[in-house]
Order: C-alpha cells, then sequence, then structure tokens
C-alpha cells in the first residue's frame, strides 16, 4: 500500500506545490516509485511542474528520476454507486488504482475549501501543511488574542483536519502524522518571527501537530519551475558549484525530509 503525503491548507501562497515538487522528486531520487496528484483542477500547478521536469528531460536527454503523473479518472455520473459524490468516487478511484505500484503518492491540494481537498485530508497518513511566516496564515489554525497573542481556539482549517482525523479513526486507519511547515521564514531573527514560533509550539500541544523547517525566501525556487528542475537537480544541469544560497536550500530540503521521518526513508543526498 501505498503511503500518502497529502499538502494541504486553505490559503494559496504557502508554497504547497514547491512543496509537493521538491517532497516528490527527493523520494523519486532516492529509489522510491512516487506518483503525483494534484487537485487543483484549474491552475494545476503541480501538474504543470511535473509537465515541464518530463519535457526538459526529454529535450536535452537527460536521465531524471521523475514522479508518475497522476490524474482523476473521468467517471459518468451514470456509473457512480446512489449516494456517493463524484469527486470522492473519482479521488478514491485514482488512488485504488496506483497505490499498489506505488511507495508514495504526494496529493497536492488547491489554497481553498473544496470536497475534493476534504477527502485527500481523510486520506492522509501525512499530512504536511506549508505555512507562511504570518499570523494572517496561522489565522487558519488559530484564532489569537491581539493584545497578548494567547491562543483563543482552533481556525477553521485545524477544524477540517479535526473532521478528517475522525473519519480515519472510524475506519480503523492509522491516524495522520500532521507536520506544519514554516515557509518563506525570514532570515534575521525577527520578533514576528519569535511570536510565530512561540504560537505555533504552544497550538502543536493543543491540537496535534508537529512543527518542522521549511524552506526560506529564495529566488531559485522561482527560477526552477520553468524547467521542472528542483535543488537535487542543479549539477545534472551542468550548475558545478553552487553558491551559499543554493546549498543553504539544499540543506533546508535535506532538513524537511528528515524531519517528515516517512517510512522506509533514507535521506542520504
Amino acid at each position: 500500500m501505498a503511503h500518502i503525503i497529502v499538502l494541504g491548507n486553505e490559503k494559496g501562497g504557502s508554497g504547497k506545490s514547491t512543496t509537493s515538487m521538491h517532497i516528490a522528486t527527493a523520494l523519486a531520487r532516492l529509489g522510491h516509485v512516487v506518483g503525483g496528484l494534484d487537485l487543483d483542477l484549474r491552475q494545476r500547478s503541480f501538474h504543470r511542474y511535473l509537465d515541464n521536469r518530463r519535457a526538459t528531460a526529454e529535450r536535452r536527454g537527460m536521465d531524471l528520476a521523475c514522479p508518475l503523473i497522476l490524474d482523476l479518472p473521468d467517471i459518468s455520473a451514470d456509473d457512480v454507486p446512489e449516494g456517493v459524490n463524484i469527486y470522492d468516487h473519482r479521488l478514491s478511484s485514482a488512488v485504488a488504482e496506483h497505490e499498489g505500484r506505488c511507495d508514495f503518492i504526494v496529493i497536492d491540494c488547491p489554497g481553498s475549501h473544496t470536497r475534493l481537498s476534504q477527502v485527500a485530508h481523510s486520506l492522509a497518513d501525512t499530512l504536511v501543511t506549508p505555512l507562511n511566516d504570518s499570523f494572517v496564515d496561522f489565522d487558519l489554525l488559530a484564532k489569537v488574542d491581539p493584545e497578548t497573542f494567547d491562543l483563543k481556539g482552533p481556525s477553521v482549517y485545524s477544524e477540517m483536519v479535526w473532521h478528517a482525523r475522525q473519519l480515519r479513526a472510524k475506519a480503523g486507519l492509522q491516524p495522520t502524522d500532521w507536520v506544519v511547515v514554516r515557509n518563506r521564514l525570514p532570515a534575521q531573527q525577527m520578533h514576528n518571527k519569535a511570536k510565530m514560533g512561540r504560537a505555533l509550539e504552544e497550538l502543536s500541544k493543543r491540537i496535534g501537530f508537529r512543527v518542522a523547517p521549511g524552506f526560506s525566501e529564495r529566488v531559485i525556487f522561482r527560477e526552477l519551475f520553468p524547467t521542472g528542475m528542483t535543488l537535487l537537480d542543479l549539477r545534472d544541469m551542468g550548475v558545478e558549484r553552487m553558491n551559499i544560497s543554493n546549498v543553504a536550500a539544499r540543506q533546508e530540503l535535506r532538513d524537511l525530509m528528515t524531519a517528515l521521518n516517512l517510512p522506509g526513508v533514507t535521506v542520504n543526498f
């Protein structure tokens, strides 16, 4: 059975697709069979990233480890059992079709609340929630007192994750390992950065997630998308000497993969 990794929150611009691509490609380069499924049916940034990778490999004659591109099957409403949502059926069919041949399936959810995203969260063995280091993004997880920054209670996304965990428990599945990833961290030790860290640590104890380091704000992440390359492919692209920023970004990816603690994965890049 494939281990399902879901990248989700309900806000765009947090780096879900970039993080999805780097996790999926890192696993593929480590020798695992990985499938990538994009549930943002409009923007499809994750699938476009994967398409760009395959096109670059073919154009340059490169032998690159590439995740498989998975799609939701086209299913007629007449073929859906009575009382079953068609999106539920399409997603469960896609996972069932590929979970026997994949070691991991990486699912990138849209930055909004959709039926597909809800179902994907209930399927997640590992849930990764990238979060910009801002209380604007933190508001999806919990409400805070504007004066003291004390936690007042869970917010909309945390409640959705709680519901998904309840569905898994009823189905007799293992609990989801929920990892909140702090993305676009500023390099400086800013006051807001410290307050965010304290708030996340306190909330993690209340609602049950782990906090992991993510990616800092770096130009290279925006530059890699058109070619479908990742930080691990720079030498394949002819970059013999990486600059300090590239080396630091590669270490961030190594730290993230280690923190995810995925089954059967030895991080040795």
